[in-house]
């Protein structure tokens, strides 16, 4: 097993400063080509895929850097380029604390592309005008098996025994910019669900799917975050004009109980070169981080007061990142090397106790927590990426190793958030990590213990299925086995110490099922015994496009 990158703000190792295992050879541990989203729709369909420019990577295809196995003992063969994809693998990776711009990108596209006989959703209503709200479903699947639920058939037709049952389908009609319209929010809120359409932020009942209230801004909403305050307030981000010229600078306070709008103001410029350009944002606690190229602002939530901002000297903070009522900076230094350094800050003031400094070369491209702290860090020119965990004192703590190839993981390209980017979650001491998948075969989720660094478990998603994260608290991760043209999805838990998973919800087959297998890079959720699925993006093509699906008992 090779050593661990020395930290940065240690003594270098012989082997140079900052030394991390170098790239793998072409073939050994990289993801393979990933399923085509699209593959999934039927035969018949009269599918009208984005155009190239648009087509977004898979999962697998993400530009993640995996490290070379560790070297055997002197005459031990090395794995060669020619290795096969069934024999083992070896990722090294490094569990410490960074941050800076490393966005592998994929956009959800999710239109609603069906003819013929092929099953279809609940109709939307036509909206009056472009700007006006997404109009409903004018009915509402009550998964009765009575036929009106799905346009010309009922989706919970032909469930099997042991099936649960769809609760509910929306769908929308919108004609919008040629690049689509963004749909990246979702939160569930007591029975509330909320979902961002282009510039609209509406509520829905959790259990019958009917509108409860809706927020129109007055620009595209450009920048949300799954995060929300203890008593269910988040911050929305959203254009102050019309057109691609339009900045991202404007936010407002909403209350996702109620539907109420608190605050709104414009994120002030810091600096001449302050670029609003794909800003993200991160809440913990009453504060919240809008995060740009170079610069990043701190507000209230509660109030919309401004607490601090990048400092004006010294290494430039892009992001500030929260979680657990603690934040750390993510910072480029204006040396030679453009040195990343993360460091620990204060929520109300932004006063910082320690830093970490990255090897040369090394960004983070994913955060997967802040308490405790664990990065995902790449070289791009080198091709080499590591996992690193970050103790309270800003020294890293211990190195991860496991067999497989890890996907990257990012919803969209056109976010530069270091959190909404992450595949991995992370619960108390385990880190949990599906890996990439492969044509023709199954993924599976590897959980791993900070502590040691070492896998914990394993468990596969089995019959060529595809198993992705939901979330992970109270020692169970919650996982979603995805579903397929004529299997639906499962809903699993499965306790931190391991085990064998348990079905929370096996989502129906028959006319569901393609439905909901259409549904690429959605968000999920899983709340009250309900599983939520929506999707990231619209095609807004003036076309019916499912947005949100939902599941039950």
């Amino acid at each position: 097993m090779t050593e661990p990158p020395q930290p940065p703000n240690q003594p270098p190792a012989p082997s140079g400063y900052g030394h991390l295992p170098g790239p793998p050879q072409p073939g050994y541990g990289y993801p393979q080509q990933g399923e085509n989203p699209y593959a999934q729709q039927p035969p018949t369909a009269a599918q009208q895929p984005p155009t190239a420019a648009q087509q977004p990577p898979t999962a697998a295809q993400q530009p993640a850097y995996y490290p070379p196995p560790p070297p055997g003992p002197p005459g031990t063969p090395q794995p060669s380029s020619g290795m096969t994809p069934k024999k083992k693998r070896t990722v090294v990776i490094a569990v410490s604390v960074a941050a800076a711009v490393l966005v592998a990108g994929t956009v959800a596209y999710a239109g609603f592309f069906t003819e013929g006989k092929d099953p279809k959703p609940p109709v939307a209503q036509e909206s009056a005008s472009p700007d006006a709200k997404p109009s409903a479903s004018p009915s509402v699947d009550t998964g009765d098996g009575s036929g009106n639920g799905a346009g010309d058939g009922d989706l919970n037709s032909a469930r099997k025994q042991g099936e649960d049952k769809v609760l509910w389908l929306r769908t929308t009609k919108i004609d919008g910019p040629g690049v689509g319209a963004d749909a990246s929010g979702q939160w569930v809120v007591g029975d509330t669900v909320a979902k961002t359409v282009w510039k609209n932020l509406t509520g829905y009942g959790a259990a019958d799917g009917k509108e409860k209230w809706t927020i129109s801004f007055p620009g595209d909403i450009c920048a949300v975050t799954d995060q929300m305050t203890a008593d269910g307030k988040t911050v929305v981000m959203f254009r102050n004009g019309e057109g691609d010229t339009a900045d991202c600078n404007q936010m407002r306070m909403v209350d996702l109980k109620t539907g109420k709008e608190g605050w709104t103001k414009e994120v002030p410029k810091e600096g001449l070169f302050d670029l609003f350009a794909g800003p993200s944002l991160s809440l913990t606690g009453d504060t919240v981080a809008v995060n740009r190229v170079t610069r990043a602002s701190v507000f209230k939530v509660s109030t919309g007061d401004k607490l601090f901002a990048t400092p004006a000297e010294g290494c430039m903070t892009g992001s500030y990142l929260g979680g657990n009522g603690k934040m750390i900076g993510v910072a480029t230094c204006q040396d030679a090397d453009r040195t990343v350094e993360v460091k620990d800050a204060d929520p109300a003031t932004g006063k910082s106790t320690w830093s970490f400094k990255l090897p040369k070369g090394f960004t983070v491209s994913s955060v997967y927590s802040v308490d405790p702290l664990v990065l995902d860090i790449g070289n791009e020119a080198k091709k080499e990426r590591s996992i690193v965990v970050i103790g309270p004192d800003g020294k890293q703590r211990a190195t991860v190793t496991g067999e497989g190839s890890f996907a990257s993981g990012c919803r969209s390209s056109f976010s530069r958030s270091l959190q909404g980017c992450a595949a991995g979650l992370v619960d108390s001491n385990t880190l949990y990590l599906p890996t990439a998948t492969e044509a023709g075969t199954g993924n599976e989720i590897v959980a791993f213990d900070l502590a040691s660094g070492k896998a914990k478990w394993r468990t596969p998603a089995g019959d060529k299925r595809t198993l992705t994260l939901v979330k992970a608290a109270n020692g169970q991760l919650i996982a979603y086995r995805k579903a397929e043209y004529e299997k639906g999805g499962e809903v699993l838990s499965i306790p931190a110490a391991g085990g064998e998973p348990t079905a929370l919800l096996r989502h129906p087959s028959g006319p569901a099922a393609p439905v909901e297998s259409s549904f690429y890079s959605p968000k999920t959720e899983y709340a009250d015994g309900r599983f939520f699925l929506s999707v990231t993006h619209l095609l807004a093509r003036g076309k019916d496009e499912k947005f949100l699906m939902v599941f039950g008992k």
